[in-house]
């Protein structure tokens, strides 16, 4: 039975985790818990424009890539998704970094926003899988990214202006919760990861299984 489980194992796609919410909802926290205790998921370095800083190494933080290495890759179909940011630099995720891992049955893991998740939903439809953060409030929200230390009054206010257009995307992603606790989000988020390896069109063995199974009872 060991042997069949190992097997299964070895020929599943694997899928793509999508995983968004206004700043402050705790998204990033979330992604950080579940890649430390699944070693068969793994986060998709993205590919940019913008320069290193330093102690960045390319291939592990980013993709460092020109203009033109970038363009030619948007004609090439090479991402799964690209957007321009507001600061002039553009991203993208490319297609042969996350099919290195799916085609092996290792899940890929993304902190990504709706764009970039609608782009990819529309190429991958059957190996994206959504998944929405969601604030108890946004008093918690506010204390939150205030409770960060990292960005100053003036950047707080701008998430906090950007909150209302962040969350009207929230139905068209897959799974919604609510993160009132990161350790049962993190449960959540594992339960869901768990359901979806599980469906049939991501165990790809599962055909030459069966037919074994019913050779095997015709035979028998």
């Amino acid at each position: 039975m060991a042997d069949v489980i190992d097997y299964l194992k070895k020929v599943r796609r694997g899928a793509m985790f999508i995983i968004e919410g206004p700043s402050g909802a705790g998204k990033g926290a979330v992604c950080k818990e579940v890649l430390a205790q699944d070693p068969h998921i793994k986060f998709s370095v993205s590919a940019t424009t913008r320069a290193k800083r330093e102690g960045e190494v390319d291939g592990v933080d980013y993709y460092f890539l020109s203009d033109e290495e970038y363009d030619k890759l948007i004609a090439e179909d090479a991402f799964y998704e690209h957007v321009d940011s507001q600061y002039g630099h553009r991203y993208g995720t490319l297609r042969r970094e996350v099919d290195s891992f799916i085609n092996v049955g290792e899940d890929v893991l993304f902190d990504m926003d709706w764009v970039g998740a609608r782009q990819m939903k529309k190429k991958a439809p059957d190996d994206v899988v959504t998944i929405y953060i969601l604030p108890p409030s946004v008093e918690e929200l506010r204390r939150r990214l205030v409770g960060r230390g990292t960005d100053s009054a003036e950047v707080i206010a701008k998430r906090m202006a950007q909150f209302d257009d962040k969350v009207s995307h929230w139905d068209e992603f897959d799974y919604v919760i609510v993160n009132v606790n990161l350790n049962e989000t993190v449960l959540k988020v594992q339960k869901i990861i768990s359901g979806e390896r599980m469906k049939r069109v991501r165990q790809t063995g599962l055909k030459e299984f069966v037919e074994a199974l019913r050779r095997e009872a015709k035979n028998g």
